[in-house]
C-alpha cells in the first residue's frame, strides 16, 4: 500500500492522529478500496473511533502490494505512541512538509512514513507493527430514535464550559430543549465539586429529531479531541443515540473523509438532584429559558447588572470559590451574578448568569465553609 499526502492533507491526516490518540494506546492502518481507515478502540471497548479518508483525499493511492508481498494489504496495529510524536506539532508541519508518504515497506512488520519538506529536506520513520484485524463498533446508528446535527463550532462552545478534569457528562433532551451537564457519582460529596448545566433552544441545531426522551451519560476525554477536529474543519457533527444504556455515535461525513466515535453511555444514569442545580430554585428575573438572544439578552443583563457586587461582601472562602468558577469559563464570555443565597449555616450558593454571543447559561455553585 502506497500513499501520499499534499500540503492541508498532511495537517488533517495528524489532526485525525490527535483525535484517535485521546481514545485508545493502539491505532489500525486499514487500507481498502473505500481509502484508508484509521482506526482506535480503548483498553475497557466503550470507545471507538474510525477516520476513513478517501482514494480522492491523497495524490496517490495505491492498494498495490510492495515488492515482497502478497495478497492484500495488511491491517496494521501500531502504538499510538509511537505515531502520535511524528504529528505532534501541526504549525511545524502546515510550514515545513510539503508531501508525506505513506507506505507498507518491504519487510513485513514496518509502515514507512516519510516527510519531504522545504529544501530537500526528506525524514524518514519506520514504524513497527503487528498485523491484526481491525476492531470494529457494531453498531447500528440508522435505528436510533434521537438524531441531533449541529456546527461543531456549536458543540465545542458547549463543552467549554467543562474542566478538562471533568470524566463524564449527561445529555438530556426532550422536545423543547436540549441539555448538558457535569456527571457525578451519588458517593461524591456535592459540597466540594462545582456543577453545571446549560440547555439549548431546538432552534440551534441544524436538525433536531427526538423520538424519545432519554437522559445519558458518557465519557467526555474521548469526544474532545473529535470535536476539534470537526471545528477546525467546519463541519457538521450528528448525533444519533437512543436510551441510556445503549451507544451514542458522534459522525461527521465530507466529500473525502468520513469520521465516526462510538461511546457507551451507562445503562442506569443516577437521576439528577435538583439541589444539585435547579434553574427553577433562581429569583422571578432568572426563571427564562436559559437560551435567549436579541432583546431577550439584553432584558438578562440589565436584570443582572445591578446584583453583581453582591458576592464581593463575601469572606476570602468564597473568593476562592469563584476564582475556580472563573477557570473554567471560556474567556471571551462575561458574567454577572444574579443570587448569592445563604442555605444553611456552614453552606452557601450564587447564581451566576454567563453571556455569549449566541447563548445564555445559568450556573449553580454551591460552597460549604470549606470551599469547593
Amino acid at each position: 500500500m502506497i500513499c501520499v499526502l499534499e500540503g492541508n492533507g498532511v495537517k488533517v491526516f495528524g489532526k485525525a492522529v490527535h483525535a484517535l490518540s485521546r481514545i485508545g494506546e493502539t491505532l489500525w492502518l486499514d487500507p481498502g478500496v473505500k481509502g484508508l481507515a484509521l482506526r482506535s478502540v480503548n483498553a475497557a471497548h466503550s470507545a471507538y473511533g474510525c477516520f476513513l479518508f478517501s482514494p480522492l483525499f491523497f495524490h496517490t493511492f495505491s492498494l498495490a502490494p510492495a515488492s515482497g508481498r502478497r495478497g492484500e494489504a495488511p491491517q496494521c496495529e501500531l502504538l499510538t505512541k509511537s505515531l502520535l510524536p511524528l504529528f505532534r506539532c501541526l504549525t511545524s508541519i502546515e510550514r515545513n512538509v510539503e508531501r508525506c508518504r505513506i507506505s507498507i515497506g518491504d519487510r513485513s512488520d514496518q509502515v514507512e512514513i516519510q516527510f519531504f519538506c522545504r529544501h530537500g529536506i526528506t525524514k524518514t520513520h519506520s514504524l513497527r507493527f503487528q498485523e491484526s484485524e481491525a476492531l470494529q463498533a457494531v453498531f447500528a446508528s440508522h435505528l436510533c430514535p434521537n438524531v441531533l446535527k449541529a456546527p461543531a463550532r456549536l458543540l465545542s462552545d458547549m463543552v467549554l464550559h467543562f474542566p478538562v478534569s471533568q470524566e463524564e457528562i449527561t445529555l438530556s433532551t426532550t422536545h423543547l430543549k436540549v441539555g448538558l451537564r457535569n456527571y457525578s457519582e451519588g458517593g461524591n460529596d456535592r459540597r466540594k465539586m462545582m456543577c453545571t448545566q446549560m440547555f439549548l433552544h431546538p432552534d440551534e441545531f441544524d436538525s433536531l429529531q427526538i423520538g424519545v426522551d432519554s437522559d445519558i451519560t458518557f465519557c467526555l476525554k474521548e469526544l474532545r479531541g473529535f470535536l476539534s477536529f470537526a471545528e477546525s474543519h467546519f463541519l457538521q457533527v450528528s448525533i444519533r443515540f437512543g436510551a441510556a444504556g445503549k451507544p451514542v455515535c458522534f459522525s461527521v461525513e465530507d466529500m473525502v473523509l468520513e469520521a465516526t466515535v462510538v461511546l457507551a453511555t451507562l445503562i442506569d444514569s443516577d437521576s439528577w438532584d435538583s439541589s444539585q442545580l435547579n434553574v427553577a430554585d433562581a429569583p422571578p428575573t432568572a426563571r427564562f429559558a436559559p437560551f435567549c438572544s436579541g432583546l431577550c439578552l439584553q432584558s438578562w443583563m440589565m436584570a443582572a447588572a445591578p446584583l453583581g457586587c453582591l458576592f464581593w461582601h463575601a469572606t476570602a472562602t468564597w473568593r476562592r470559590t469563584w476564582r475556580t468558577f472563573q477557570k473554567s469559563l471560556h474567556p471571551k464570555h462575561s458574567f454577572h451574578i444574579i443570587t448569592f443565597t445563604n442555605t444553611h449555616c456552614c453552606q452557601y450558593n450564587f447564581h451566576v448568569l454567563c453571556v455569549s454571543t449566541r447563548n445564555v447559561f445559568i450556573y449553580k455553585v454551591l460552597c460549604s465553609s470549606h470551599g469547593i
